[in-house]
Formats: structure tokens, sequence, C-alpha cells
């Protein structure tokens, strides 16, 4: 055998080499997920909008005229009662001050005329006239004591207005916008900031109304967006419908370490009664030409194509009818490249 001849023979073997390891690669089961058709109660659906909300929103105002001394910063965590904004309270101290010397003279007086009282009554007994000015100092005594009153309830009034110099924080929260700005002059009721408390959350949602006989308070509904899904509990539902819309408002509750404040989502409604079906996970339906179908796995460790007529969908499941029972194995992952007897091997679910 010549040189060349060697060469020939060798790049033969190889090519065969390479085919036979092709073909072997080509013997090896196909890598599948799968999971059980289960009997399930489904109900057929339709997806409504919500809107993620904070149930504590609030715009904090003044009660005052003054003007703004101090005010927080946007994103400032605050607690409940923690001061958000001060206002000038020169004009109000003096007024408390003043307030405070009339309650004082009031009280003085009521001291000096309960002690006349006390003298008079004592003189009362021995001669006429004692008596009648018993008499008038016991009117001016019931006098001094409704000013004294009078007095109490301005130094009252006084104090409040000290106090609400200071506006205060309802609850726990962000501040999230400034309405007004450092300096300005406000009146009575004008908006300072917004302050949103971030971890009690709660999407707001207008559903149809043929869905209203299909819910109830406690139910738990689907939410999705483009980002992420996650459910929800139905925490009331306002009974009253739109006779233009023909809406009625449902408020569900959120995680908070799922939502923000502000998101868009999708509800998840039922439009009919549950009832029970074979389902099988969406992923499962392989749609070709022919119509859908879905590989089950036979006790061969081999997949068996089974054809189905699909039902009403839930979520992520969806009703069959067809070649399968409750309990059998259906390959959600991987189907794409089976066919009707092929080997398979079966992965852990958790592997995507």
């Amino acid at each position: 055998m010549n040189l060349n001849q060697k060469i020939a023979h060798l790049v033969a073997i190889f090519f065969l080499a390479i085919t036979a390891s092709a073909a072997a690669q080509d013997m090896r089961p196909a890598q599948v997920i799968t999971e059980r058709a289960e009997m399930k109660m489904l109900a057929p659906s339709v997806e409504v909008p919500g809107t993620v909300v904070s149930r504590y929103d609030s715009r904090l105002a003044s009660e005052l005229a003054a003007k703004i001394v101090w005010i927080a910063d946007v994103g400032t965590e605050v607690k409940e009662g923690e001061t958000v904004a001060r206002l000038e309270d020169f004009t109000f101290k003096i007024r408390e001050m003043e307030a405070q010397s009339l309650v004082e003279r009031e009280q003085a007086l009521v001291t000096f005329l309960e002690s006349e009282v006390q003298r008079l009554e004592r003189l009362s007994d021995q001669n006429l006239s004692a008596k009648s000015q018993l008499d008038r100092t016991t009117s001016d005594l019931s006098i001094a004591r409704s000013d004294h009153k009078i007095a109490q309830a301005q130094l009252g009034y006084a104090q409040i207005a000290m106090h609400v110099t200071q506006i205060r924080a309802p609850f726990d929260g962000v501040v999230t916008e400034r309405l007004r700005n450092l300096g300005e002059r406000l009146t009575v009721a004008d908006e300072v900031l917004r302050l949103v408390d971030p971890g009690s959350l709660e999407v707001v949602a207008r559903a149809p109304l043929s869905t209203v006989n299909f819910i109830e308070k406690g139910n738990v509904l689907a939410l999705s967006n483009d980002y992420r899904a996650g459910d929800a509990e139905i925490r009331t539902i306002v009974p009253f419908g739109n006779p233009q819309s023909h809406m009625f408002e449902i408020r569900l509750n959120a995680d908070a370490k799922t939502w923000t404040v502000g998101e868009s989502v999708r509800l998840t409604m039922p439009t009919a009664a549950a009832k029970e079906v074979l389902a099988v996970p969406r992923d499962a339906l392989v749609l070709r030409r022919e119509g859908s179908s879905v590989f089950k796995v036979t006790d061969q460790s081999t997949v068996a194509q089974v054809q189905v007529i699909v039902g009403l969908g839930a979520g992520p499941l969806i009703e069959v009818f067809g070649d399968l029972a409750s309990g059998d194995e259906v390959v959600i992952r991987g189907a794409e490249g089976l066919s009707d007897g092929m080997a398979i091997e079966i992965l852990p679910a958790a592997i995507d």
C-alpha cells in the first residue's frame, strides 16, 4: 500500500468515526421536563386592567395662614407624628402668651371673689347690708368663673394654633412631592406636600358587571404585568355598578414586596361558575398543522403523541379532551423536537 492509499484509508476511518459519533449522539434520549394532567376546578375568565395604589396617600395642608420656614425633602421617610413642615410661629406664640395672661387674670379675680363670698357669709347673719353685698358678690363670682372658662377656651385655641404650626405625618410614609416651597406664605387649607405609605398597597380595578356573581370577598385572583406576576386577595367589592359603563369597582390587597405604587396590572376575573375539568399546563400543547397535541410519557420512557381538543383556559392551565387521564405525565419543556415513540430523559422540574 503506497502513501496515498494509506492517507485515503485513514481519512475514511476518520469520517466513519465522526459519522458513528453523530449517530450515537442522535440516539441519546431527548431531555424533557414533565408535569401531570390533573382534574382541576377551572372557570372561563377575562383580563381587566387595574392600578396599584397606596391605601394611605395624603396631600397635607396648612391649617393656618403663615409662612413656611422648613419643609422635608422629597424622599424623606417619616414615622407617624413626626414633623414634615414647620410654619412661622411668632404671632401664635404672642397670642398664646396673651391667652395665658388672661386666664391668670381671671383666675385671680375668681380667687378674690371666692374669699369675699366666704367673708360676707360670716357677716350676713349680723346685718342686712352684708346680706345684700353677699348677693352681689356671689353674682360677680359666677360671672368671673364664666369669664375664666372663656379665657381657658381662648388659651386652648392659641395652644392648638401653636401645635399646628408644625405639620405632622398622620401615618408612616415617604414624602413623594413638595407642593409648596420654603419661604412661601400659605393661607388656610393650602396643600403643602404629599405623603404616601408604600407598605400598605392595594389594587383598584373596575370589572364588568358580568363577573360580579362569580367573585366574593376573600377570593384570590391572579395579577400580572409585563414584568412580574402574583396573586392578590379581594379586600372589598363596591356593591354599586355604573349604569353607563356597566362596570363595578373591586379592591385587592397587594404585596408591597412585589408591587409598586402606580404600576398597571391585569386581573384575571372569572366570567362563569367553575367546573371540574381535565387540565394540563398550556406549555404542554404542541400546535402543528394537523392540530393540537401533547406528548404523553409511556412506561417505556418514551413518548406517545396524543391529539387533543382544547377547552376553557384559566391562567397557566387549559382544559383538554383526548386520550389522557388524570395523573398522566405530559411534556411541558422540550416537546418541539419530539416525535411519536421517541426515547426521553426526564429532567428535574427546577431546571428550565
